[in-house]
């Protein structure tokens, strides 16, 4: 079996093109981070756990974190184990009654419960060699350390390349728009408006 690499939170990012979710996790004791698309409901449930905002009713892994110790177990960590096909695959580890159970998960809903129950969140490092990264120098110190639980938009080179489309598109408009002023003209004849 891999070596596991302890990971936290390093920010939850949201894409300026579709919308969609990215956990991004980094080594406790490292550099290397490992991005992995959720969903919107898990991502405002880990924003939720992240910021302590307390709820009226119990959200679904709040349901999960009081079902698994009603039942007394105690949910020890949580792991991503396998990356299929573009797929993170991520396993429970729970005690119950000093015997351990794995139960299969979606990386996202694991998290969401480890906040809640503060366990360590495991990667293989299988997973960390393929998919993982080391973000650049720049990158790093931009980064907003202090509030890793807050949604931000994606990195500024990312954003770059993206809103260079609105500019070529932009480029390409008309430019003898009705409400724009008229032209210079070149020549030196004079203007008729002010003979």
């Amino acid at each position: 079996m891999p070596a596991m690499i302890e990971m936290i939170i390093e920010s939850l990012r949201v894409s300026l093109t579709n919308q969609q979710r990215i956990v991004v996790l980094r080594e406790r004791d490292g550099e290397r981070h490992l991005p992995i698309w959720i969903g919107q409901f898990e991502a405002e449930s880990i924003t939720l756990a992240l910021q302590e905002i307390e709820v009226a009713r119990p959200q679904t892994h709040d349901l999960l974190k009081n079902a698994i110790h009603a039942l007394n177990g105690r949910l020890v960590r949580i792991e991503i184990v396998s990356l299929r096909e573009d797929v993170f695959y991520g396993n429970l580890i729970i005690e119950v009654n000093g015997e351990t159970i794995q139960i299969d998960s979606r990386p996202s809903d694991a998290i969401a419960l480890a906040i809640r129950c503060r366990v360590p969140i495991l990667v293989s490092s299988e997973i960390l060699e393929v998919a993982g990264f080391v973000p650049d120098q720049e990158i790093d110190v931009n980064a907003t350390q202090d509030e890793p639980e807050t949604l931000t938009e994606e990195p500024a080179e990312e954003s770059e390349d993206r809103l260079s489309v609105f500019e070529d598109f932009l480029d390409s408009l008309d430019q003898g728009d009705s409400d724009a002023e008229p032209p210079v003209p070149d020549s030196d004849e004079p203007d008729p408006d002010k003979a």
